[in-house]
């Protein structure tokens, strides 16, 4: 039975049995001894006992390569930085609520936006947090000297001059961003942009202080030199172990933060932590084993399966002679059974036929996906279009072609798609594949580097939930575009959505997409759904649609009370 449940049962019981006790015969001798009154446990807002100790056990997973705001990229890097770290918003059950903006005003034209800072925000050194703060950080992020991966998140917020100054044409200091007093932060916009308040939530327009950061990031990884903003703050990073974070006093909210610590684990094998959750030693973890899957939806309630906006593919390298033929790259994406591999990994992913997936409204409030339809892509593997295409790139039987390599970071579940992947192309289209695995860091120097021989494992996850989040990578140049993909008629539609609105603006993404897509420069696999165990000890867990945890409203309970 679930603990909750029992906990409940037992609160009910011992107030029933106070209930009989306060009604019952007053003929009690007085001289009988008197008997204390047990200790009554302190209710969560749930209504069940809180633990004294409010520490929590968290599996981070890889090793983040950097937690610095400005420099991440990925998903583990983003758990910690959101949690140490706050911007102007947060995101909050899907709406947005004041974070180090207490209030701000949008001018008329929609170009200008006003932030007013809380007076009580402090960095963790008891500094103030000002409106330069901002203004650094947003200026270092666009410096193309700080060489950011999400520098083009910049320009995807038509920040006045984000452009120019991403690519070293203006100074950063021509950024359209600027401090009004210490505590007033205004931005001005080249054009409207709808989702422009929902990213100032994101880890890149975080602040940091100028005094504090370094080239590297590595004073992020630093607790003598991590001064943060956010609900907690870095107390010690052991290198491919654990990092542990504890409550930041002076964070605004803190007296409504009830975790002191949250030990971080750098578990990479999902069985390793599947067995450490098993025995008590995590209290919350992410990834977990494929196999155990369908059993833990049927038998176990802290098991939960969540929207993610996002989608698995993987990305062709198209520097390699061979995969710039659209006929190969079609064989491959023919060649495969996307029910299947959805199948084994098993937790109600959704086969991808393009690379925008569920999750994404438009502006009439239509799934972008369901507009967009499946470009012809076969969701089970059409064998003889697959061999038709390799035959017409010269390729017959797969005769004469040469060997493919797949790279992914080292996982259980990468490894096990990646096999199905080399069996289905040697088998539909009679092609060698080979397999290698890097550790997560040097994975992704790797596939950002563009390195890799032909084919690199990848995943995308929406930052804000419009569909340019998605195809925007793919634009000329951009840092995350990992297979070096360029169509003028794609940048083209990329750069009309970014001075257009409304219906105008979907449609250019629309546009995109398709163009985007008859290219076929990725192998889609399929749109993500999150998995998560969150022990029933844990009250106030919150996962976004972007995969973002938030601990700040974390409560531990103890059900032995």
């Amino acid at each position: 039975m679930n603990k909750k449940i029992l906990s409940m049962l037992a609160v009910l019981v011992t107030g029933a049995a106070l209930f009989t006790a306060c009604g019952g015969s007053d003929e009690t001798n007085s001289s009988d001894a008197k008997t204390e009154s047990p200790k009554e446990a302190t209710l969560s807002p749930e209504g069940y006992p809180i633990a004294e100790k409010q520490e929590l056990t968290y599996n981070l997973g890889s090793e983040p390569l950097t937690i610095d705001p400005q420099l991440n990229s990925a998903v583990d890097g983003g758990q910690v930085i959101n949690n140490t770290f706050e911007g102007l918003v947060r995101e909050v059950g899907g709406q947005v609520v004041p974070g180090m903006a207490e209030s701000w005003t949008i001018s008329d034209d929609g170009l200008v936006y006003t932030f007013k800072l809380r007076n009580d925000a402090i960095w963790s050194d008891g500094q103030p947090v000002t409106a330069n703060d901002f203004v650094f950080a947003w200026q270092r992020a666009a410096d193309p000297k700080t060489a950011s991966e999400y520098a083009y998140i910049i320009e995807s917020a038509n920040i006045l001059n984000a452009g120019a100054v991403t690519k070293g044409e203006m100074d950063p200091s021509q950024l359209g961003v600027k401090a009004i007093d210490d505590k007033t932060f205004e931005v001005t916009l080249a054009n409207p942009t709808e989702y422009f308040l929902k990213l100032t939530g994101f880890a890149t327009f975080m602040p940091v202080r100028q005094d504090i950061v370094d080239v590297d990031g590595i004073w992020a990884k630093t607790p003598e030199k991590a001064v943060c903003n956010g609900p907690f703050k870095l107390e010690s990073y052991d290198l491919g172990d654990q990092l542990v974070l504890v409550k930041n006093e002076n964070y605004w909210n803190a007296e409504n933060v009830a975790l002191d610590k949250v030990i971080c684990k750098m578990i990479v094998d999902t069985s390793t932590a599947y067995t450490a959750y098993e025995s008590g030693q995590l209290d919350l973890l992410e990834a977990v084993p494929t196999a155990e899957i369908p059993k833990l939806m049927v038998e176990n309630p802290e098991f939960y399966i969540l929207p993610y906006i996002g989608t698995y593919f993987m990305v062709m390298n198209l520097n390699n002679e061979v995969l710039q033929d659209i006929n190969v790259r079609n064989a491959l994406n023919y060649a495969i059974d996307r029910k299947i591999i959805t199948e084994l990994v098993g937790a109600g992913q959704i086969p991808a036929t393009g690379f925008v997936g569920p999750g994404f409204l438009d502006t009439e409030g239509n799934e972008f996906s369901e507009v967009s339809g499946d470009y012809g892509i076969p969701v089970q593997a059409d064998v003889v279009a697959a061999q038709k295409f390799l035959a017409d790139a010269g390729y017959p039987g797969g005769e004469g072609f040469p060997e493919l390599e797949i790279l992914y970071n080292t996982s259980e579940g990468h490894k096990m798609i990646a096999e199905t992947l080399q069996e289905m192309w040697a088998e539909n289209l009679g092609i060698n594949v080979k397999l290698t695995n890097q550790e997560w860091a040097v994975f992704q120097e790797t596939r950002n580097n563009q390195t890799y021989d032909s084919i690199a494992r990848h995943g995308w996850i929406g930052d804000y939930t419009d569909p340019n989040t998605m195809l925007e990578i793919f634009i000329s140049g951009n840092a995350q575009n990992n297979g070096g993909y360029s169509n003028p008629a794609f940048d083209e539609q990329m750069a009309l959505a970014k001075t257009t609105v409304g219906k105008e603006r979907m449609d250019h993404l629309y546009k995109a997409e398709e163009i985007f897509m008859a290219d076929m420069p990725v192998i889609p696999i399929y749109y993500y759904v999150n998995t998560l165990i969150a022990t029933d000890e844990i009250e106030g867990w919150e996962m976004n649609s972007q995969g973002k945890l938030w601990f700040g409203d974390i409560i531990m309970l103890d059900f032995e009370q």
